[in-house]
């Protein structure tokens, strides 16, 4: 009970400190839904904001439990938290949870039926495979072979850091990039899965596609979790990002279909043949539809799941939300100012109607020569990389409170949030302490 009371006061005393630093700040919340070994539904809450260096910070402020993850259910928990600390809905000026990308792309995909059941027979590999520690051990024994096979054969080449040892590992709708790291080792290492399962059968005790299609937005989920975001480059790459699906969609089915009657084949998987007509499972061959295998797996499959992807990139991406990011661009200073764009900063400020009265936006209109002028003749604010490193020297030269204006867009724009790494990265804390021992 004693060592309970102190970890309280000294949570206690935490969450005042972080308090009184955000100082009635503008801030914006990240959540992240999270079970530990309790397989209790949680939320971990982040507060990020900008101190009064002009530094931006991000503090775990605690875990909540939730009877379940629901919208209502969210906002009453995150109402009951904000009134706790004393803290103002009206000072929020954001709110992310961890559904910018990942959780977004996987749950359309697992719309389409045949994707949604390939997930879930993974997901039963992984676990079955993955739950003792004698099948992973074989599992890696039998990886173990089939690479030193390779190596004589020439299929693989030797080297520094070339054909590291790798794992199973479960995948989470809501961590960044994980099912494309399932799916490439399950895809590596197919056959000493394939050896296990028949040895468990006996004891008794569809891959490369949607791998694909994941790896397109890889880089993009690698890009929006950094912690010093890019927004111009971020753009960048959700424009590459959809004109690569596109091109896949329209250019890429033959390439694909090569390359999985290729790993058929390797695995000794029966393919079937491309021009015979399609078969649905629950009809007859008389109720069929006359199409061919081929048009099947091109059209109702291939562009079916690609399109959904498109669609979900569009519904986050959309005009207002990538006009948003792009006029947050504008207040980069990198390469003394290049991006700076009067007209997009006035826009960017009507974004937020509630901060910028219209007397303030003439206010704004006159400060902006003033400070573009003064942000590049003057030799202490050259070479700045990011948002972050400007609001940090402003307030350092005390010309925060000159560019009084610009620089409560420049709080606005960094306390946006984009990603949710510092969640994941709490949570993951949490799990050293609060594991089946301790628990």
């Amino acid at each position: 009970m004693i060592q309970k009371d102190i970890v309280n006061a000294t949570a206690v005393e935490t969450t005042n400190a972080i308090i009184r630093d955000m100082d009635n700040a503008l801030f914006s919340i990240l959540v992240d839904e999270a079970r530990d070994v309790s397989i209790k539904e949680q939320m971990a809450v982040i507060f990020r904001y900008v101190d009064k260096n002009g530094s931006v910070i991000e503090r775990f402020i605690g875990i909540e439990h939730v009877a379940n993850t629901t919208a209502i259910t969210l906002k009453e928990a995150i109402d009951a938290l904000l009134c706790k600390h004393s803290l103002s809905i009206s000072s929020l000026r954001g709110q992310d949870f961890d559904e910018p990308l990942q959780l977004a792309l996987v749950a359309v995909a697992k719309k389409h039926s045949i994707v949604g059941a390939f997930f879930t027979s993974v997901g039963h590999v992984v676990n079955i495979v993955g739950a003792s520690s004698k099948w992973r051990d074989i599992v890696r024994e039998k990886q173990s072979l089939k690479v030193v096979q390779a190596l004589k054969v020439g299929e693989l080449s030797s080297g520094r850091g070339l054909n590291q040892e790798i794992e199973i590992k479960c995948s989470a709708d809501t961590s960044w990039s994980s099912h494309y790291g399932t799916l490439i080792n399950f895809t590596a290492m197919f056959s000493p899965i394939i050896d296990v399962l028949d040895e468990i059968a006996f004891d008794k005790s569809a891959l490369d596609e949607d791998c694909t299609l994941i790896g397109i937005s890889h880089e993009l989920s690698q890009a929006l979790q950094k912690d010093d975001q890019d927004l111009g480059n971020a753009m960048d790459l959700v424009k590459i990002c959809k004109r690569k699906l596109q091109d896949m969609r329209d250019n890429g089915c033959d390439s694909l279909l090569e390359q999985v009657v290729g790993f058929c084949g390797k695995e000794n998987i029966m393919v079937p043949n491309m021009s015979d007509q399609h078969l649905c499972k629950w009809k007859s061959k008389r109720k069929s539809p006359e199409i061919t295998n081929l048009h099947y797996y091109r059209f109702d499959f291939f562009c079916a799941v690609i399109d959904l992807r498109l669609q979900e990139l569009n519904n986050h991406f959309n005009e207002v939300n990538t006009e948003l990011l792009l006029y947050l661009a504008c207040l980069r200073p990198n390469h003394s100012f290049s991006s700076f764009n009067k007209q997009r900063l006035m826009l960017l400020a009507q974004f937020y109607p509630d901060d910028f009265s219209t007397s303030d936006l003439l206010v704004l209109q006159s400060q902006r020569d003033i400070y573009i002028d003064d942000m590049q003749s003057n030799t202490k604010f050259q070479d700045l990389q990011g948002i972050s490193f400007l609001a940090q020297k402003l307030v350092e030269t005390g010309k925060h409170k000159i560019y009084l204006f610009v620089y409560l867009l420049i709080t606005l724009a960094l306390v946006l949030p984009v990603a949710t790494a510092t969640v994941e990265r709490a949570f993951s804390a949490m799990n050293i302490i609060k594991n089946r021992m301790r628990n």
